[in-house]
């Protein structure tokens, strides 16, 4: 390693703030890890998912899948499958080339009655799809009779269309593949503006890095609120604004505010916006309590933390009213609520007007 500073060294009075953070990490992922009062080794296994990989999957989708539940599964960073638990399903011996290139081995046989609480399938590339194992098939359809909900990644909603599995469901589709979708399943419903969507037993993900979305709130279903927090923490880069969400913070506008937990806790609410944390998870992030965030935020904003999360949701969706041609329906989820009703009120309350009489108005006479 090159012993040569790329910056100088700080003197003793100037904190060396990249040491500090890193320290601050740490204790976070401690004290998420402590936050349940339980002993990892104690507690059962609360999330179960079998995954199922077509020819030509994208690495990513596994990646991000896998890396989730294993910080959810264990403390620190020691990857146990004690709180969820994760296998690659499918003929023993085999394994699958990912689009990269890379093999990846079965690690499970497929075992219709054995207990998951979800079979995910990982799609591939589309001139791949039909080269699947007919046994894959197979069991999809015996663990859809079972009632084990099903898991659409990327194509893998595809694949679950072609077998019929997503009659009468709301997939959430890649913009990319859009118009493979339609021309393959144009009687089946499709949104592209989320990064997944919830319809009853079936869920469906767009792929690349909103698959750490989607883990993350199966994680906050099933294992809590903590243990999703640790994956955020994880997986994402900075908590400070990056260019990452320029587009929410094009319609959010950029706040001016001189506390720093007070940034950090916003730019973790505009980047959670479809899937909303709780405010204790969030002081917990910024390693504040949540009285102390309450002060804070009625100090410099005048609202409590729930009202300014929920005012930036209402506000990012009056700017995708605006500039986009999504439904009113679709971005109600996108902006994290959980139906059409709870937006089209809150942003009456908010704005004096409902939704589609604002977009209308706006749009002018025709």
């Amino acid at each position: 390693m090159d012993n040569k500073p790329s910056h100088p060294t700080p003197t003793p009075t100037e904190p060396d703030t990249g040491a500090r953070n890193e320290a601050d990490g740490g204790n976070l992922i401690h004290r998420l890890d402590a936050a349940t009062g339980r002993n990892a080794q104690d507690g059962a296994v609360e999330l179960r998912i079998g995954i199922l990989l077509w020819p030509r999957f994208p690495l990513l989708s596994l990646a991000g899948l896998c890396d989730a539940l294993r910080h959810a599964a264990d403390v620190g960073d020691q990857s146990r499958q004690v709180r969820c638990s994760w296998s690659v399903l499918g003929l023993p011996g085999t394994s699958i080339t990912a689009s990269s290139g890379v093999e990846i081995p079965v690690q499970e046989a497929l075992r219709p009655g054995k207990k998951f609480d979800y079979i995910a399938v990982i799609g591939g590339l589309l001139p791949f799809m039909d080269s699947v194992e007919p046994q894959y098939l197979d069991f999809l359809r015996q663990v859809d009779a079972a009632g084990t909900p099903l898991i659409g990644i990327c194509t893998g909603t595809f694949a679950l269309a072609g077998l019929g599995l997503m009659k009468g469901k709301l997939a959430c589709v890649h913009p990319f593949h859009v118009d493979d979708w339609k021309r393959m399943f144009p009687k089946e419903r499709y949104t592209t503006n989320c990064d997944h969507v919830f319809d009853g037993n079936r869920i469906s993900c767009a792929g690349g890095v909103s698959i750490i979305e989607l883990a993350a709130e199966l994680i906050r279903i099933h294992c809590g609120p903590d243990r999703a927090a640790k994956v955020v923490h994880q997986m994402t880069v900075s908590q400070r604004s990056s260019s990452s969400h320029i587009a929410r913070r094009h319609a959010l506008g950029y706040a001016s505010v001189d506390s720093e937990k007070l940034r950090q806790a916003i730019v973790m609410m505009e980047k959670n916006l479809s899937t909303p944390l709780e405010i204790g998870v969030i002081a917990r992030l910024v390693d504040s309590s949540t009285r102390q965030l309450e002060r804070v935020f009625l100090a410099e904003t005048g609202a409590s933390p729930s009202e300014f999360y929920r005012n930036s949701r209402l506000k990012y969706g009056r700017w995708l009213l605006t500039t986009t041609d999504s439904t009113v329906n679709d971005i109600a989820f996108e902006c994290g609520f959980s139906d059409a009703a709870h937006f089209i009120r809150h942003f009456q309350q908010c704005y004096g007007v409902a939704p589609g009489r604002l977009r209308k108005a706006l749009a002018g006479p025709r």
